[in-house]
C-alpha cells in the first residue's frame, strides 16, 4: 500500500509525483516510475477516468458527495475560488498564452493552452479539444481499433468517454446545452443512463458500456508527452 506526494519537480511541464515508500519519482501522465528504486521496473499505475466539471453539475448527480473542508490550515479559505475568478492563484497563468517553464516539444496544431480530453486506447493516444466536444454534445469515434462515445456537458465543461460497442449514440430530444446530459440514445432508440462508471441500458441495467480512462490537460502538456497523438477533427 503506497501513498504519493507532489515532488515539486516537473518533466515536460507535467507533475512528477513521489511515493513515500521508496521516494521514486513517477510521471503523472503515464503512471510510470522514472527516477529512483522502481525506475525501469515495468510497473505502471492504472489510469482512471477523470472529469473536470463544476460543483452544481456534480452535486446534482451525486448529492451524497463529501467535500474536503476548505479550512485546511495550509492555505487561507479565501484562496479557494473558481479558476475563472481574477483572484484565483493561477488566473494570470491560465489567462496568458505562455507556459510557466520552457517546453521544447511543441505542436501548433492547436493553441498552446487549448484544453483537451486525452485518451489512449491500445496504446494509441488521441486529443479531443473540449471546445469541439462542447459543440457536439455527443461524439462517436474510433481509436485503437475500438469504437467510443464522448458525452459532454458544455456549460460545466464536463466530458466523459465510454466504450461504444456496436452502437452509435446521440443526445435525446429533450437534451439542451444548459442541462446535465443524463441520458443518451442509440440507433435503436434505446436509452442509456450516463454514469461515472458506465453507460447503463435503462431497460436492462445489466447491459453496460464501461467508462474509458481519460485525462484532462493543456494541449502543450499532452503533446509533449504523446507527440504521436492524433487530434479529433484534424487530419
Amino acid at each position: 500500500r503506497i501513498t504519493f506526494g507532489t515532488s515539486g519537480l516537473l518533466y515536460l511541464s507535467n507533475n512528477l509525483m513521489y511515493d513515500r515508500k521508496t521516494n521514486t519519482l513517477w510521471r503523472q501522465f503515464t503512471g510510470e516510475p522514472v527516477v529512483g528504486a522502481l525506475a525501469d521496473s515495468g510497473i505502471r499505475l492504472s489510469i482512471f477516468p477523470v472529469v473536470l466539471t463544476h460543483w452544481q453539475e456534480w452535486v446534482a448527480a451525486h448529492p451524497d458527495t463529501t467535500v474536503l473542508d476548505i479550512e485546511t490550515g495550509i492555505y487561507p479559505s479565501s484562496g479557494y475560488v473558481a479558476e475563472s475568478d481574477p483572484g484565483a492563484i493561477y488566473y494570470d497563468y491560465f489567462d496568458s498564452p505562455g507556459t510557466m517553464f520552457p517546453v521544447w516539444l511543441r505542436s501548433n496544431l492547436l493553441d498552446t493552452k487549448t484544453i483537451v480530453l486525452g485518451l489512449r486506447v491500445e496504446g494509441q493516444p488521441k486529443a479531443y479539444p473540449l471546445g469541439k466536444l462542447a459543440q457536439s454534445l455527443v461524439v462517436n469515434d474510433e481509436l485503437g481499433g475500438a469504437t467510443l462515445v464522448i458525452a459532454t456537458n458544455p456549460e460545466a465543461g464536463a466530458a466523459r468517454a465510454y466504450h461504444g460497442g456496436d452502437r452509435i449514440f446521440a443526445a435525446p430530444p429533450e437534451a439542451n446545452r444548459g442541462n446535465r446530459l443524463r441520458f443518451l440514445v442509440d440507433q435503436g432508440n434505446n436509452r442509456w443512463e450516463v454514469t461515472e462508471e458506465a453507460l447503463v441500458n435503462v431497460e436492462d441495467p445489466s447491459v453496460r458500456l464501461e467508462r474509458l480512462p481519460s485525462q484532462m490537460a493543456f494541449w502543450f502538456g499532452w503533446y509533449a508527452s504523446f507527440p504521436l497523438t492524433r487530434v479529433y477533427g484534424e487530419p
